[in-house]
């Protein structure tokens, strides 16, 4: 005897689903499109409003607050809505999407789409109005003021992101076993809460120099001066010198991320296992080399990796420092300073997709390690 099919069942085919359920079907589609146009409306409008007094700036900024919080949740509900409607090998299909297509949607319109118009610019001359290839990468690795910023990133992936992490690594050990390490780490961390502007014109008051006479100098030429010595223009005359006194605040900033994320990779070492390793008579830096750290190489490889990234991307000290004068200019800085005061777009573009490619195999490297193994 065959069984009765379930009438509440979902027809699999989706070709008779959709003879069936055709008006709801049309439905379903339109009222994600129509939400979706609302929304463009309203933020049209918002944008096209100019509130004069502080009240109405309030307004507008709430407006805006809740009109995009809520009718994107309006919006994923509705769609989550369309797909629950489909026969449900198409339910488990679509469904993950609802879930990760506005962060994709956002990757592709903000990421993706300008850096391939940025590629796209960087074929043209200045202006965009003639075609020239590559060769404004050929100028990218030819001109000297190019290979100066190559090497001064270079400088700073050596001595800034290396440091770093050696600091907050040796810090974060060092800290774990004394009686104030809240403290400890509080202070190290603190220039975090710093933004790297600021953190510009701190240090350009401590390397400041004015005359050699003048009462007015920064706080290392006053302790040079206390201790018979002249002052110096730490960040200007002491040629290549004075990318390293611009890596120090580099460091200074970085150590306390990456001490504590080594403090909190380190707490989670099993404690059986170093007393297991001290019971057979290792000593504390054969703890250190051969316990620890191969525990947190994956934690290492990430802190690692974002702190270069980052040296590669530096652009705020610098251009707060030295706006890249006395040979201290990066890639950030040329690239600011060929599209905005030489206005050549090509060649802009051209150092903007080489920074790219030049922070892709990093990335990409950094993933590998997060599936090969547990970074923390």
């Amino acid at each position: 005897m065959k069984s009765v099919p379930d009438a509440k069942e979902k027809p699999t085919n989706i070709l008779e689903w959709l003879i069936s359920n055709l008006a709801g079907l049309f439905i379903s589609v339109a009222m994600p499109i129509i939400t979706f146009g609302v929304l463009i409306i309203v933020f049209k409008w918002l944008r096209a409003t100019t509130p004069n007094t502080m009240t109405e700036k309030v307004l507008v900024s709430l407006v805006a607050i809740v009109w995009g919080v809520g009718g994107a949740l309006i919006l994923y509900l509705i769609s989550n809505k369309v797909v629950e409607q489909l026969p449900p090998k198409w339910v488990k299909l679509l469904q993950p999407f609802i879930f990760v297509g506005p962060a994709v949607v956002i990757l592709l319109w903000y990421l993706a789409l300008p850096a391939a118009r940025t590629f796209w610019i960087s074929l043209f001359n200045r202006d965009g109005t003639q075609f020239v290839g590559l060769s404004n990468y050929v100028a990218v690795f030819t001109e000297r003021d190019m290979l100066e910023a190559f090497r001064n990133n270079v400088l700073w992936i050596i001595f800034g992101a290396s440091l770093s992490v050696i600091a907050g690594l040796i810090i974060s050990v060092l800290a774990d076993r004394s009686k104030f390490e809240n403290l400890a780490k509080s202070l190290i961390f603190l220039p975090m809460a710093i933004s790297m502007v600021g953190a510009g014109v701190i240090w350009n008051f401590i390397y400041e120099v004015k005359d050699v006479a003048d009462p007015q100098i920064g706080l290392l030429n006053a302790i040079m001066v206390l201790f018979g010595g002249k002052p110096q223009a730490w960040t200007a005359l002491n040629q290549p010198w004075n990318n390293l006194f611009l890596i120090v605040i580099l460091i200074w900033m970085q150590t306390g991320y990456a001490m504590v994320i080594f403090s909190a990779a380190i707490k989670g070492i099993p404690e059986e296992l170093i007393e297991a390793s001290r019971v057979d008579g290792a000593n504390e830096l054969q703890i250190f080399f051969r316990i620890m750290i191969p525990y947190i190489m994956g934690t290492i490889i990430t802190v690692s990796t974002t702190v270069i990234i980052f040296t590669l991307k530096i652009f705020d000290v610098v251009w707060v420092m030295t706006g890249g004068q006395f040979g201290t200019h990066v890639i950030a800085t040329q690239f600011y300073r060929q599209a905005f005061t030489n206005q050549n777009k090509g060649f802009a573009s051209a150092i903007a997709i080489v920074l790219l490619i030049a922070v892709v195999p990093v990335m990409i490297y950094n993933l590998k390690q997060f599936s090969g193994k547990e970074a923390f």
